[in-house]
Parts: C-alpha cells; sequence; structure tokens
C-alpha cells in the first residue's frame, strides 16, 4: 500500500491510524534483526501520535495526507528528547532539546514518527556500512548495500516498515539509496527544504528530502516539509509551491533531454537498456525526446570533488582530535578535506555559478526534464570494491554510486528517482529524472507517469 492509498484508507475508515502503527512497530522490529534499518524505534511516543491522529479524524480535524501515517526519518534529523547520533560514535550519546524544522513539520501535518533510521557515518559516504552500529542490509538481497548515506531510509520504505521516509542528499545520498532498494526518493531544487536542525556535511549542497514508495507520495511528504524558515540561511525565502499531480499526467509538449555523453557512458549494459526504452515509452505518450551534449558535466562532477570534502572537513573540525572515535572509511576523507587549499575551494564556486548559467543556456533552453539511470550498476555486495558490467568493463563501487548524481547537487536542481526496471539479477534499476531549479513538479509528475504506466513499484523485495 502506498501513502496515497494508506491516507484514502484512512478516511475511508477502513483503517485506524493505531493499527497501521501497531503493524509498522511490528515489522520493522520482525526485520531489524536481518535488515538493521533503525537505530531508535520511538514505539510508546508513535502510538500516542496515531491515537491523536484518529482523535483529530472522529472530530473532522484533517492536517493533510500525512496524518496518520507511519513515518521515519534519518538520524540526522535533531528530534526533541530522542537521540540524534547521525550514525556516528562522537555523538552516539546527543539528545536534542529541539525538532528539526522537518520534524516540527511532519508532526504539524500529523504523521506519525516511528523512529530513527540507521546510515553512513556523519553521511560521508554510500554504502551504509556503519563501523559502529553495523552494516545495513538490502531487503532485496541483504548481502547486499542499500546504499547512502540514507541507507535506512530507503530499506525502511522499500520493505514496508513506513510508508515514507526522510533522507538528505548532499552527493546522492537520497537517490542513491532509492535506486538500490526500490523506491523513488526526491532531492528537491536547494533550499526548498529547510536544514535548520540537521547534521551538516557540505552546507552549500545539503538538500533534505524523502524516500517513498510513488512520485505522488513524494510530492506529498515534500509539499509538507517545503517553506521558508529564516533559522537556515540557505533555504529560499519564496514561498515554495504546493505540488499537484493530475489523475492522468499529459505529457504532450514535454521536452525530455538525454545524452550519450557521459550520462550514458560507462553503465551496466541492462541499465543503458532500461533508460533506452524508457525513453521510446514516454516518446509514445506524447513527449518530444531530445539528444543533447552534456558532456561538460564531468567538469560540474569535478567542482563537486572540491567543494563537498573542504566543506566537510569545515563542519567536522572541532571534533577530529577525536580521531580514535572515527570509523576508518570516514576520517580519511575529512582529513583530505583538509589539505584543499581555500584558493582551490573558492575557484570551485565561481566555476558553480558559470556551470548554472551554462546549464540555463545549454540545457534547460532545450529540454523541460533530462533523464539519465540514477546509478551506474545495481546494488553491489557489502565489502565488494570493484564490480565488473555486463560489457566486462571494471569500475569502482563508490565511482559507480555517485557519478551521474553529484553534478545535480552543485547545480541545485531537483533530480528524483524512480524504479525503472529490474536488472536479470533480480535487482532493481532506477531512472533519474532532472529538472531546472524549482520545476521539482515537473519530474514528479513524469515520474508519477510512468508509476501509473508500469506499475513497477508494486514489486516487492523477497519475503
Amino acid at each position: 500500500m502506498t501513502l496515497i492509498e494508506a491516507a484514502a484508507a484512512l478516511r475511508a475508515k477502513k483503517v485506524s491510524s493505531v493499527e497501521l502503527t501497531r503493524q509498522s512497530l511490528q515489522r520493522s522490529r520482525d526485520l531489524q534483526p536481518k535488515l538493521n534499518a533503525f537505530l531508535t524505534l520511538t514505539e510508546d511516543a508513535a502510538l500516542a501520535s496515531a491515537k491523536q491522529a484518529d482523535d483529530d479524524f472522529a472530530r473532522s480535524i484533517d492536517h493533510g495526507p500525512l496524518q496518520g501515517i507511519p513515518i521515519a526519518v534519518k538520524d540526522l534529523y535533531y528530534t526533541k528528547g530522542t537521540r540524534t547520533t547521525a550514525g556516528s560514535k562522537i555523538f552516539g550519546d546527543f539528545v536534542p532539546t529541539y525538532d528539526a524544522a522537518v520534524v516540527e513539520k511532519l508532526k504539524g501535518a500529523g504523521a506519525v514518527l516511528t523512529g530513527k533510521l540507521g546510515m553512513h557515518e556523519l553521511a560521508f559516504g554510500i554504502t551504509s556500512n556503519n563501523a559502529h552500529y553495523g552494516a545495513i542490509r538490502n531487503p532485496w538481497d541483504p548481502t547486499r548495500i542499500p546504499g547512502g548515506s540514507s541507507g535506512g531510509s530507503g530499506v525502511a520504505v522499500s520493505a514496508g516498515m513506513v510508508f515514507a521516509a526522510m533522507g538528505s542528499d548532499t552527493g546522492g545520498s537520497i537517490r542513491i539509496p532509492a535506486s538500490y532498494c526500490g523506491t523513488a526518493g526526491i532531492k528537491p531544487t536547494y533550499g526548498a527544504v529547510s536544514r535548520y536542525g540537521t547534521f551538516p556535511l557540505g552546507f552549500t549542497l545539503d538538500h533534505m528530502g524523502p524516500l517513498a514508495l510513488t512520485s505522488r507520495d513524494c510530492a506529498a511528504v515534500l509539499n509538507a516539509i517545503s517553506g521558508p524558515d529564516s533559522r537556515d540561511a540557505y533555504a529560499r525565502k519564496d514561498v515554495f509551491p504546493q505540488i499537484t499531480i493530475p489523475s492522468q499526467v499529459k505529457l504532450e509538449g514535454l521536452r525530455i533531454g538525454f545524452s550519450e555523453e557521459f550520462l550514458l557512458e560507462g553503465i551496466d549494459p541492462e541499465i543503458r537498456a532500461m533508460v533506452e526504452s524508457a525513453l521510446r515509452a514516454f516518446h509514445e505518450w506524447g513527449a518530444t525526446v531530445v539528444q543533447l551534449k552534456l558532456g561538460w558535466l564531468r567538469d560540474v562532477v569535478a567542482i563537486s570533488h572540491v567543494i563537498l570534502p573542504a566543506e566537510a572537513a569545515s563542519v567536522i573540525e572541532p571534533h577530529l582530535s577525536r580521531r580514535e572515535d572515527f570509523g576508518a572509511e570516514v576520517l580519511p576523507l575529512f582529513e583530505a578535506g583538509r589539505l584543499i587549499p581555500a584558493v582551490d575551494y573558492l575557484q570551485a564556486q565561481k566555476l558553480r555559478r558559470i556551470y548554472r548559467a551554462k546549464a540555463t543556456s545549454d540545457l534547460w533552453k532545450h529540454c523541460d526534464v533530462l533523464i539519465s539511470p540514477s546509478t551506474a550498476i545495481t546494488a553491489p555486495k557489502i565489502g565488494e570494491q570493484i564490480v565488473t558490467l555486463g560489457s566486462g568493463q571494471q569500475i569502482e563501487v563508490r565511482a559507480a554510486s555517485t557519478l551521474l548524481v553529484r553534478a545535480f547537487n552543485v547545480l541545485g536542481t531537483p533530480a528524483h528517482s524512480i524504479v525503472g526496471g529490474f536488472h536479470s539479477n533480480g535487482l532493481p534499476m532506477s531512472l533519474q529524472l532532472i529538472a531546472k531549479p524549482l520545476a521539482d513538479a515537473t519530474v514528479l509528475a513524469v515520474g508519477a507517469r510512468f508509476e501509473d504506466e508500469t506499475s513497477l513499484y508494486r514489486r516487492k523485495p523477497p519475503a
């Protein structure tokens, strides 16, 4: 059942929020030993929220589609009175005294928060193999990674523990778990969702957003959590438009772009075939397909390799004296960031502005939605460093996971992952839909049309 379907069932009195919440908590408990998705379950608070939601329904008080819906948040969102670790030993005993802006808005929308989800340590990684809290495991195959850094969020949605989960995305950390776990997920326009009360990683690259089963589910959550916030200096000042996806999405007049250069190079042949099939389908449904030359996106990815480590090192600098409390995987990343000269960082930010202008003239002038894979591979095995594509080409796991997503953090555009098909190995493959800033509604609508036509999101991981 999707979030939207659960919301309808609540309003039709086919189920109560307390019943949904008990089922969610039970499934989370049952699967925790196998998948390790949660760091903390907040069972008593969740059931109290569910009872309040049912009481509000009984009094004809309706806060919107999230009311009474079990949702969980990545453990870098502050939750008042509940431990918030950011997946680290450094903050293992940190208990915030206030809620993150997103948590405030979820509560205000009547959502039932069931707990805090596991993640890659300090959000700096793509595997979610956490040195302190254990590896998070993919529900399609527990020997494989769920992606990261929002690994617990992808697992919780994919395995049916919650109807939606909050993630964060600095270099792909919503879209990679969505890809590997077979869910939808959106990195919204930069600044559309407040980062107040979250552990930062790269303050000019961090995006907060949801993972859920479908594009319509993602839209419902994004409507609830977006908007201005004076407490976040990087939040947009304008009111973020509410997203309405029609029951029948029409694509006539829409220009869908793709690029052989970069975005379809060095990827698994079955994933390439999946993208080509999707392009043919969109054309059949009325869209105009446009081929673009976008090799310059490689330069944008290179910019991210300067900005992210430098900003991450700046964020974590006060804690680097506690080297023994960092995992062996993330400490070198922070230390490398400290070695980036200030002039290189400032030059990267200058180039970022140039490429944002280039995107306007060379990309969004010619298409409305850009399509690529979310990841170049399906979920690799835990501990695997190098994978071999069907073509025989070998590729490093981190590069294969991040290469196609990082540029869009630098550009600040909305980027949306949906299930695009299933590989011969049984694992999900993912389409990435990208549009110009503030065109979040467009990528979500296009995603919804694909989901309506294919119903691929209905396929569940093995029992």
